[in-house]
C-alpha cells in the first residue's frame, strides 16, 4: 500500500509539473473520440483543434523558458566558481610574502629587543656575525681559547683584508697563580654533566698551559701584524663562569660553551654602553701583561721551546720549573695550530665554544 501510494504521488507531481501539456493530449483525444462516433458536430471539433493547438505551443514555450532560466543559472553558477578560484589564487600566491613579511617583523623585534638569548648554533653564529666588519675586540673571561683559535685569526684576516687597524683587549687568568688555576679547574669540573663530560678532565696545569698559549699567540701576532694591530693581554685571579665578548656591533655574554644559553646585546641599547664601560674598567684595574716587551725575542714562524720559555721570562711570567719541553710544546701546538685532537688540557676539547 505504502509502495502504491508514493508511486501515485509521484504520477500526480509529474502531472501537475506538465499540466498543459495533459489537458493538450486530453482534450485532442476526447475530441476526436467523440468526433469519430458523431456524438459532437464536426464543426466543433474543427473548432477545438486551434485551441489544442494553442495549449500545445504555450506547452512548448513555457520548457524552453524553463530551459533557458536553467542555462542562465548554469552560467552564472559557472561564473561565481571562476571569480571563488581567481580569489582563492591570489590568496594562495600572497602567501609567500606574507611569510616574508613575519619573518622581517621577527627580526625587527629582535633588534628592538633590549637583550637577546640564543642557544646551541645560534651561539656560534652571534659571534661569527659580531666579528663581520668589527675594528675592534674586547674579551673578559677564562683562558681566552675561543678568542685564540677563533676570534683573532677571523678579524686579523678580515682587517688586512680591508687594510684597516685592529685593536684587540683580552683579559683572563694569570697562569703564575696556581691557586687561580685550580679553583678555576675545580669550578668546571662541578659544572661537568655527566661521567663523559669533557669538563672533567680539566686540571690546573691544563688550565695553565691554555693561558701561556693565549699569551704567546697575542706576542706571536704582534710580532707580524705591529703595523695595524694594537693588542693588549691583562691578568686576573677572579674566576668566573661566564665570558665577555664586546666587539663594534655586539656584546655577547656566553657561559662554558654553546650548549648553555648567550645573551646578546646590539649597539645602542643601554647595557652596551655600560658593559663596554665595566669592561674598560675591569681590564684597567688587571695586571697588564708587557707585550711591548715582546720584540726583545723575535719569535721564528715555528718559535722553539727556548725561545718561548725567554720570552715569557722578558714577560715576567716564568713558567713553572716542572714544565719540560714537551709541555712548551703543547703550549706553541696550541698558541699557533690548535687543532690536534691528541692535544688535552683544560678548554682543549671544547676550544671552539669554551673557556
Amino acid at each position: 500500500m505504502g509502495r502504491f501510494s508514493a508511486r501515485m504521488r509521484t504520477n500526480l507531481e509529474w502531472v501537475k509539473s506538465n499540466a498543459e501539456s495533459v489537458v493538450a493530449v486530453g482534450l485532442a483525444v476526447t475530441m476526436s473520440v467523440l468526433g469519430l462516433v458523431d456524438v459532437i458536430p464536426t464543426e466543433l471539433v474543427s473548432k477545438v483543434i486551434p485551441l489544442t493547438l494553442g495549449v500545445v505551443a504555450y506547452a512548448m514555450l513555457r520548457d524552453r523558458w524553463r530551459q533557458e532560466s536553467v542555462n542562465a543559472e548554469i552560467q552564472q553558477t559557472i561564473a561565481d566558481v571562476a571569480a571563488t578560484l581567481q580569489t582563492l589564487d591570489e590568496r594562495v600566491a600572497g602567501i609567500a610574502p606574507v611569510g616574508g613579511v613575519l619573518e622581517r617583523t621577527q627580526r625587527m623585534l629582535d633588534d628592538m629587543a633590549v637583550v637577546r638569548f640564543a642557544v646551541g648554533a645560534e651561539v656560534s653564529e652571534a659571534l661569527a656575525k659580531a666579528r663581520i666588519g668589527t675594528d675592534r675586540w674586547a674579551f673578559k673571561g677564562g683562558t681566552g681559547a675561543h678568542t685564540r683559535v677563533v676570534t683573532l685569526p677571523d678579524c686579523l684576516k678580515q682587517a688586512h683584508r680591508d687594510g684597516r687597524d685592529f685593536q684587540a683587549r683580552i683579559e683572563i687568568l694569570d697562569p703564575t697563580d696556581l691557586d687561580v688555576c685550580h679553583r678555576y679547574a675545580a669550578l668546571y669540573r662541578t659544572l661537568a654533566e655527566g661521567e663523559h663530560d669533557d669538563a672533567l678532565t680539566w686540571t690546573a696545569k691544563g688550565t695553565q698551559i691554555e693561558l701561556y698559549a693565549t699569551i704567546l699567540a697575542a706576542c706571536w701576532y704582534k710580532q707580524r701584524l705591529r703595523q695595524f694591530l694594537d693588542i693588549e693581554v691583562a691578568l686576573t685571579s677572579s674566576v668566573s663562569m661566564f665570558r665577555w665578548d664586546l666587539s663594534a656591533h655586539y656584546l655577547i655574554v656566553t657561559q662554558r660553551g654553546p650548549r648553555f644559553p648567550a645573551m646578546i646585546v646590539q649597539r645602542g641599547q643601554p647595557y652596551y654602553d655600560s658593559w663596554r664601560t665595566e669592561l674598560q674598567t675591569s681590564f684597567n684595574e688587571c695586571r697588564r701583561v708587557p707585550i711591548e716587551r715582546a720584540p726583545r725575542v723575535p719569535l721564528d714562524q715555528e718559535p722553539s721551546p727556548d725561545e718561548v720559555r725567554i720570552l715569557f721570562e722578558v714577560l715576567g711570567l716564568d713558567m713553572p720549573d716542572d714544565y719540560d719541553n714537551a709541555d712548551v710544546q703543547i703550549i706553541i701546538e696550541k698558541a699557533l695550530r690548535d687543532s690536534n685532537p691528541f692535544l688535552r688540557g683544560a678548554g682543549d676539547n671544547l676550544a671552539r665554544g669554551a673557556a
